[in-house]
C-alpha cells in the first residue's frame, strides 16, 4: 500500500504516543510527501512540541526518525497534476497531496473530510486505516 500524508497527519507524527504513530509504525506501508511539508513542520514546530510534550533534542530525534520512513517530493515532480488536483478539491491548499497520490499511484491519508469528496484516489482516515489492519486487509 501507498500512502501520501497530509501534513496534519504528518504533524500528528511528531508525538510518538499519538494514534497515528502507532498505526504508523504498525502499517505495511510505503509512506510520501511532499518536500515542502518539512517547511510546514517548521513554521508550526513550536504547537508540535508542545502537543508532543518532548524535549526539543527529543523533537528533533524524533523528526528524523520520522522522515527516514518517508519519500519526499519536489512540487516540480507532481506539478503536471496540480490542475487536475486543484479542480478536484474544495480547498485549493491540499492539492499538492492529491497531485502526488496521482502522480505515484497512491491513496491519501487524511482525517480532512473533504478529501473524500473528489474521486481521483481514495483516501483513509485513521480509522479507517485502523478497521483494515484489524481486518488483516493491510
Amino acid at each position: 500500500m501507498k500512502l501520501v500524508l497530509d501534513n496534519n497527519i504528518f504533524f500528528s507524527l511528531m508525538n510518538p504516543y499519538s494514534v497515528n504513530s502507532y498505526l504508523f509504525s504498525l502499517l505495511r506501508a510505503d509512506f510520501f510527501a511532499p518536500e515542502f511539508i518539512k517547511t510546514e513542520l517548521k513554521k508550526y514546530e513550536l504547537e508540535c512540541l508542545s502537543k508532543s510534550k518532548l524535549s526539543e533534542h527529543e523533537f528533533e530525534i524524533r523528526q528524523k526518525e520520522v522522515e527516514d520512513f518517508i519519500s519526499f517530493f519536489k512540487s516540480l515532480e507532481f506539478e503536471v497534476f496540480l490542475d487536475k488536483a486543484m479542480s478536484s478539491l474544495e480547498d485549493p491548499k491540499d492539492s499538492p497531496y492529491l497531485a502526488l497520490a496521482l502522480l505515484i499511484n497512491a491513496s491519501i491519508w487524511s482525517n480532512d473530510p473533504h478529501f473524500k469528496k473528489q474521486r481521483l484516489v481514495k483516501v483513509f482516515t485513521t480509522e479507517d486505516l485502523f478497521d483494515k489492519m484489524l481486518k488483516s486487509e493491510i
